[in-house]
């Protein structure tokens, strides 16, 4: 299948200090790819780099089939950039603010009201059109600004988590809007921090910490990757977690992190390994209440991803 970015050994440094460590990546026409890292892995410096708003100091990027350094104007017309804030009119109504963009793209005045009819009708806002965008929830405002994005019919669109700081419908609500462009043939590149909208969304991950790509893969592939299973242990009261880390560690296991000290989560490769870690503990003296084992959530496999990284690294 055709590329619709294509990255090689891409670079940035502030200061003196490489926040983007020779990045390689790949996106197929149509296909949703999610970066997922921590707070400052770099994921919204790829995108701004990507999307021609600052340039890389090394490497080279194909947008579009477009360099993104040395043809930023011609990925400009096929791209559309959503950030984390929704950049609208609120004194307009939602189709006067789609209207104005229309407009400013060149359409009439009559073609601009006709695709702001369409374009608000296919996204299922057509009930709030001729609503001040003042009145609009949060997950109305998102979707409204991706209508806005979508106006000059990108080939490829970045959305640097949209749906920060929304409560779980208006993500939902969210996710409707971003399915409906897959349909549509759009590509998109999707960073998020909320990681359950990885894995119902994209058809890739990629992970990224300190700049440099940790794993990637369909969320099935990311998932099986990190043991297949996690077993969790509620423990009757809490204990030292750096003496069940070591004791783990002395057996090759590690300990996921979590905010619950009375919750032990271990990734494990099948499920007869659940009864001897089981039989370990017990034979330590850890005091369990119960256990279960169940396949890794996104989460899980990122914090497992993060931490063999982490270990790499001090290695």
């Amino acid at each position: 299948m055709p590329l619709a970015i294509e990255v090689n050994g891409l670079r940035k440094a502030y200061n003196g200090a490489e926040v983007v460590k020779g990045i390689d990546l790949q996106v197929k026409k149509g296909e949703l790819l999610a970066l997922l890292g921590p707070n400052g892995a770099g994921k919204t410096t790829i995108v701004s780099m990507l999307s021609t708003l600052i340039k890389p100091d090394g490497g080279t990027a194909l947008v579009a089939g477009y360099d993104a350094a040395a043809q930023a104007h011609e990925v400009r017309r096929n791209i559309s950039l959503t950030g984390q804030f929704a950049a609208l009119d609120e004194g307009l109504t939602g189709h006067q603010n789609i209207v104005m963009i229309a407009r400013l793209y060149g359409y009439s005045s009559k073609n601009a009201s006709v695709l702001a009819d369409e374009l608000i009708a296919s996204f299922g806002l057509s009930d709030a059109k001729d609503r001040i965008v003042q009145t609009y929830s949060g997950g109305m405002r998102r979707r409204l600004d991706i209508i806005a994005s979508v106006i000059n019919q990108p080939e490829i669109i970045f959305l640097d988590e949209p749906t920060t700081g929304l409560d779980l419908q208006s993500r939902m609500q969210v996710w409707d809007v971003v399915r409906t462009l897959l349909k549509r043939g759009t590509t998109v590149l999707l960073t998020t921090q909320y990681l359950e909208e990885a894995d119902q969304l994209a058809d890739r991950i990629v992970i990224i910490d300190k700049g440099s790509i940790v794993a990637e893969g369909t969320p099935t592939q990311l998932k099986a990757s990190t043991g297949g299973k996690t077993l969790s242990i509620q423990l009757q009261h809490q204990v030292n977690a750096i003496d069940i880390e070591r004791l783990l560690a002395s057996q090759h296991l590690t300990l996921l992190q979590n905010t619950d000290p009375l919750l032990l989560k271990i990734p494990v490769t099948e499920a007869r390994c659940a009864n001897q870690i089981i039989q370990l503990l017990l034979e330590n003296d850890t005091p369990i209440s119960h256990f279960s084992l169940s396949d890794p959530s996104m989460d899980e496999v990122f914090l497992t991803l993060l931490q063999s990284s982490s270990k790499e690294v001090v290695l």
